[in-house]
This record gives structure tokens, C-alpha cells and sequence, in this order.
């Protein structure tokens, strides 16, 4: 008797000469829309300017990822993403903004990442993580569970507290940990932390890292003069501000090969008065991008409880246009980015490069195909799904898989 042990997913046949894959046009004219052309970055191509944003899920023990986090980036996949950020995956254990966040600071967390990054592939689909640190904001409950912004304290009986890190002894808000000032060498090892994770990032096989600058994590509190008040070098004015995220950068680049994109977060304006604004970011863009950064994330806000967003449909869609106008910098526009028509819109009156959205991918994974539709555009769904698609349903040559897949997690066994 036969039996067989597959970890991994392969097609166990050749592909059909006429298929592309899930979400790609089946023909790219001058009269595609812009949504739906490829987009090229550095060694990267992506088969449309669709990209899944990253989301924390809470789902984690220890840091590793399982089969929920499989099913979950895989059916984004398979609905004809672009590419997929996987959510902030912290570089230290007290990186964390809860006890079940994703980790990427240690080897052993590997192997459940390379298993997903294999599946994704398959679609061509590429895959990017979102490393970061939780700094002040750190040590609290998965926010559905009725306890948001709330600190865990270091001694509770849960054993899931600990003390958060800062640049400064400022308490993100109401319910939070004052957290301990940084030191010099607290500084140093976290730097440290983002190389090593980027450098295992790299042994995975992913496509592309996204640092976490924004939304009131550690990054994002060294930048604003609200929440850091140190006096040293990484304190004071703009340049000792920011010198916490470049070290970062070039900590990252010194493991990231200059031929994969590198992308930074940054919440682009704080919605408080005296805090970090626009204009700061257009600056510090700029210094990011002679540092080797290939793309910038605009978000805004999360690093005060004070703060006076002024939402609304595509609110954010401004800060991607204006770094897009002072930088050469690919610029990723997000925030309830819903419709097809307003996606389109915005990349082809150049406001952007590439649309990252997150809740419309939770309501519906298949967000692409459904964007095609209404948009008249054919492309191809996920082959196991041809039956949607009569044309795919024709007899064809066929092909190898382009979609390369390594066969070192494939483990068959025929005692």
C-alpha cells in the first residue's frame, strides 16, 4: 500500500498554453484599464496595481503562523491579488502589539511562513511582509475581545504582559503602560532585530519587506515630536527624529539586496497640532529614497489619542499624490479604497502607483475578478474555477507551471 505525505501544494499537471492566472487581463491594451496593467519594480512585476494591505489577524502563539493564516493569504491569492502584505510580524517578542501577533524573531518562524509564501506562489502572486515593532503601544488584548488599547500589565496572572519600549516615558493614552525610555543599547538591539528578521524575510523567499513606520508604533513615536522628547541623537529636531528610522533602513539594506523593493509605512500626517505633518514626510521621503526605499505606504494618523482625522472615501489618497509629485518614490495609496471605478480612478490621474486595500478584501477576497467584471475587463480566475469561465473551458496546449516552486517542502513517502 501506497502512502503519500504532500506538505505542499503543486499542480500535479502542466498548465494550459492559454492560461495566465487568477486576476491577470486576458490581453493588456491601450485601453485597459490602468488598474489591471503590470507594474514592474526593480526584479519584481505585478500582474495589476491591486495589493492586499496588511491586517493583523490575532492569531498567533508564540509568534508562528498555522493553517488559518494559510487559508486566509491563500484565498487572497487565489481571488486574483497582485501581491499580498502580510500583516505586522514583530522582530521581538516584546515587539508585539498583543500576545497572538505574528513574530519573525527567530528561525523556528520560518517554516510556516516559507510553507504560505510556497502556496501564494503558485498564483503568481507575490508575497511581502510587514515587519515592525510595537514599541509603546505594545502588550494589549486582540481588540475584539472588549479590552482595545488596553495594556496588559507585566504582572498579570495571564502571563501575557510585559513592558513596553519607548523613545520616551509617554504613555500612548488612557489604559496604556508608561513604557521605559530607551537607552543607547536598547536602540542598537532593535535595529539589530529588523536586519535579522529582514535577513530571514530573505531565506523565506520573499518578494518584497514593508517597514512598519506608521500608525503609533515604535518607528512612528521616534518621529513625532509628540511622543519623542529624547536629547540625544535620536531626539530634538527633524534629522535626530528620523536618524532611528534611517539607521533602520540601512541596517535592513545591508541584508536586502538592493534588486528587491523595499517599502516603508509612514503615517504621513499626524491629525494633531505640533505633531508630524506632510510636509515632514515629502522630506523625509526623499531621504528615504536616496537610502534605497523603492516604494512608500501613505497612511496617516494612530500616534495620539488627540487626534481629528478627517475621514471620508479616499481620505488618504492625497498624501500618496503629494509624495508621488516631490519624489520618484513608487507611492501606494490606502484608506477605504472600496469601488472599482474610484480604485481606477485615482492610478489613472497618476495620484498613485498601486491601490492597497484592506477591508475590502475581508468582505471580499475575490475583490479583483469582481473589479474586473464591472470594469468589462476579462481575465483569467484561479484554474480550478474554469467553469466560471467558458473560454477556459477550451481545448488547448498545454505547459509547464511558470510559477517556479521549489520542491524542498514537498516530502512524499512510498514505503
Amino acid at each position: 500500500m501506497q502512502q503519500h505525505m504532500i506538505k505542499e501544494f503543486i499542480y500535479p499537471y502542466s498548465l494550459p498554453k492559454h492560461y495566465g492566472s487568477s486576476g491577470k487581463p486576458v490581453e493588456v491594451t491601450q485601453s485597459t484599464p490602468k488598474i489591471f496593467t503590470p507594474l514592474t519594480i526593480k526584479d519584481l512585476t505585478l500582474k495589476n496595481r491591486i495589493v492586499v494591505s496588511p491586517m493583523c489577524q490575532y492569531s498567533c502563539i508564540d509568534g508562528f503562523m498555522s493553517d488559518y493564516h494559510l487559508v486566509h493569504y491563500g484565498t487572497f491569492a487565489r481571488g486574483g491579488a497582485s501581491m499580498i502584505v502580510m500583516e505586522a510580524t514583530a522582530v521581538s517578542d516584546i515587539g508585539r502589539i498583543t500576545y497572538a501577533d505574528s513574530g519573525l524573531w527567530k528561525d523556528e518562524q520560518m517554516e510556516p511562513l516559507k510553507r504560505i509564501v510556497n502556496f501564494i506562489r503558485q498564483f503568481d502572486c507575490k508575497t511581502s511582509i510587514q515587519i515592525a515593532h510595537a514599541g509603546r503601544k505594545a502588550s494589549t488584548h486582540p481588540p475584539f475581545l472588549g479590552k482595545r488599547n488596553e495594556s496588559i500589565p507585566i504582572d498579570d496572572p495571564s502571563g501575557h504582559g510585559w513592558l513596553p519600549i519607548g523613545p520616551s516615558d509617554i504613555s500612548w493614552g488612557p489604559g496604556s503602560t508608561v513604557p521605559k525610555e530607551m537607552t543607547l543599547d536598547d536602540i542598537n538591539i532593535v535595529i539589530n532585530q529588523f536586519r535579522e528578521s529582514a535577513e530571514r524575510c530573505l531565506k523565506i523567499g520573499f518578494d518584497m519587506i514593508e517597514i512598519h513606520g506608521a500608525h503609533g508604533y515604535l518607528i512612528s513615536s521616534f518621529l513625532s515630536p509628540t511622543s519623542n522628547k529624547r536629547t540625544d541623537q535620536y531626539g530634538g529636531d527633524f534629522n535626530g527624529r528620523i536618524k532611528f528610522l534611517v539607521d533602520i533602513v540601512k541596517a535592513v539594506r545591508t541584508v536586502w539586496p538592493m534588486s528587491k523593493p523595499l517599502s516603508v509605512r509612514l503615517s504621513c500626517e499626524e491629525w494633531v497640532k505640533d505633531g508630524w505633518h506632510i510636509d515632514d514626510t515629502v522630506r523625509l521621503s526623499k531621504i528615504l529614497e536616496s537610502l534605497g526605499v523603492d516604494i512608500l505606504d501613505c497612511s496617516s494618523g494612530g500616534n495620539s489619542v488627540d487626534q481629528k482625522i478627517q475621514g471620508g472615501p479616499l481620505y488618504q489618497v492625497k498624501f500618496a499624490e503629494q509624495i508621488k509629485k516631490n519624489t520618484n518614490l513608487i507611492t501606494a495609496a490606502v484608506g477605504l479604497i472600496n469601488k472599482p471605478n474610484e480604485a481606477d480612478s485615482i492610478l489613472e490621474t497618476n495620484k498613485c502607483d498601486i491601490v492597497m486595500m484592506a477591508r475590502a478584501f475581508l468582505r471580499d477576497p475575490f475583490w479583483p475578478l469582481h473589479c474586473a467584471d464591472e470594469l468589462d475587463i476579462d481575465t483569467d480566475v484561479s484554474l480550478e474555477y474554469s467553469f466560471l469561465k467558458p473560454r477556459m473551458m477550451r481545448v488547448s496546449e498545454f505547459k509547464q507551471p511558470t510559477h517556479s516552486h521549489r520542491n524542498d517542502g514537498l516530502n512524499i513517502t512510498i514505503p
